[in-house]
């Protein structure tokens, strides 16, 4: 009988192998799965990545699990053992008797009753899972932990890899890398990898767009029965894209009213057997219209014409302003807050935060002069304060941050009314372009050395109405 030793030796052996070769990743991580399952002698495996927002994890790999599994929804990786989102492994003898699973009922379909999971880390981060299933009630033991986290370290090697190259073929394509060192792989911009064959070109052109809005989606990601002869299931429909932000699943339509009627069918008999679930038909002509009607954009060509890409779309940058808000209602708890800010820039971001701060607080806003072509002209304030700040704890919310200037001059200016505190919160840090080191205590995001327009900024007056912050071309 082979050993356990000899067993998981010849797994890493082979999955080493695998990750080394020139197979596609899908073809990768799917054999890296079958051979965590035969190893561990388990009845399948699942390997996942994070979305960007580290809330749903995104199959790329499975091995000895059924479609209908799979495609059973979207896991939230905060509700479905958020343990593992925290950078450990751990292990369920008894799913059933576990309140943290999330799909209990497909389980029981399943025939899946134990479960081991580890996180995938890269660079100190977790990224994505591995998880094992068994169909009998088992205690895995340290040395089958031990493995799976082996497991998890390589498939984080091999999915960097793989972004690495991925990196460099396309740079090879455009003919960069001649004018250009590669010096550190810390530096290089790594590309999400989405193992994804599309059925047809209207889909990967919709992921296109849905990535431009930097919309989350999860395609094909579940398969919901329509019809049963004898308990077998004779009808499924899978629905195009899921989009979990705003719990709305889609499916493209074609011009083939033959198509379409079909469709249509489907969709109500969905509606009819699961009322709760949210689902619409799309055709070309509603996209920017759903997309305007959830916030990721404004509808009006004048309003986006000029716009290279988005960085962070409405709801993205509502997340990170009520997570800011937050951590400084926290930070200033039963403290004089005074919230003061730059017109007009700051507008949007000002609006929104002291909307989500649970604490009492105060608002002032100032005006400066803008820069002109002399030299010689300095920095005038154009509109002070209307309140008195001496001995209140002062936070200067600022639009963005660039070379850091006008904001040490306003710091200054506001130190010399001895304030009990003062700090500076910026929904945007362009640190690429800082020539003073101003502290900047809570930072929305980091943004590359780009000119943006959008939730206040504008570029001549204009595009301060976007609801998103984009590049402009």
């Amino acid at each position: 009988m082979e050993s356990t030793e000899n067993r998981y030796s010849l797994a890493l052996k082979q999955i080493t192998k695998t990750a080394n070769s020139a197979l596609p990743v899908k073809k990768v991580i799917t054999s890296i799965a079958g051979c965590t399952a035969k190893a561990l002698q388990t009845t399948g495996c699942a390997i996942m990545i994070l979305n960007p927002q580290k809330e749903h994890l995104d199959l790329i790999g499975a091995y000895g699990l059924s479609d209908m599994y799979l495609r059973k929804g979207a896991l939230n990786a905060r509700k479905s053992y958020p343990e593992i989102l925290d950078g450990k492994t751990i292990a369920v003898a008894d799913i059933f008797a576990d309140k943290r699973s999330q799909y209990p009922e497909h389980a029981i379909s399943e025939k899946i009753t134990a479960f081991m999971g580890a996180p995938i880390v890269q660079k100190e981060e977790v990224i994505g899972q591995i998880r094992v299933y068994n169909r009998e009630k088992r205690h895995f033991k340290p040395i089958e932990k031990d493995f799976l986290s082996t497991v998890s370290n390589l498939i984080a090697l091999t999915l960097e890899k793989m972004e690495l190259n991925q990196y460099l073929s396309s740079y090879h394509e455009a003919n960069i890398l001649q004018h250009q060192k590669l010096t550190s792989f810390s530096r290089l911009p790594l590309i999400p990898i989405r193992p994804t064959n599309f059925s047809h070109p209207s889909e990967e052109e919709f992921a296109r767009l849905l990535d431009f809005y930097q919309v989350e989606w999860l395609y094909e990601p579940r398969s919901f029965p329509l019809a049963w002869e004898d308990k077998r299931i004779t009808e499924m429909f899978t629905p195009d894209f899921f989009l979990p932000e705003i719990n709305l699943y889609l499916e493209l339509t074609t011009t083939k009213q033959s198509l379409m009627t079909e469709k249509n069918r489907k969709l109500r008999r969905l509606k009819e057997i699961y009322p709760d679930i949210n689902v619409r038909l799309l055709n070309k002509g509603d996209y920017l219209k759903l997309f305007a009607k959830y916030g990721f954009i404004s509808l009006g060509e004048n309003k986006i014409a000029g716009v290279q890409k988005i960085l962070f779309n409405r709801t993205q940058i509502q997340r990170r302003v009520k997570s800011l808000a937050k951590q400084i209602s926290r930070d200033y708890q039963g403290k004089d807050l005074v919230l003061i800010g730059i017109l007009k820039g700051v507008l949007c971001f000002m609006s929104d935060l002291m909307q989500n701060i649970s604490i009492p607080v105060s608002v002032d806003f100032m005006a400066i002069s803008t820069p002109t072509n002399n030299i010689d002209t300095a920095i005038q304030i154009t509109k002070d304060l209307d309140l008195d700040i001496m001995h209140k704890d002062i936070l200067m919310v600022e639009d963005i941050v660039d070379t850091g200037m006008t904001l040490n001059y306003i710091l200054n200016y506001l130190a010399a009314r001895n304030p009990a505190s003062l700090k500076v919160c910026t929904l945007l840090d362009k640190s690429a372009r800082r020539l003073i080191n101003v502290p900047l205590d809570y930072v929305g995001y980091e943004i590359p050395d780009q000119f943006v327009v959008g939730y206040g900024l504008d570029f001549r007056g204009k595009y301060r109405n976007l609801p998103f912050i984009a590049v402009l071309e």
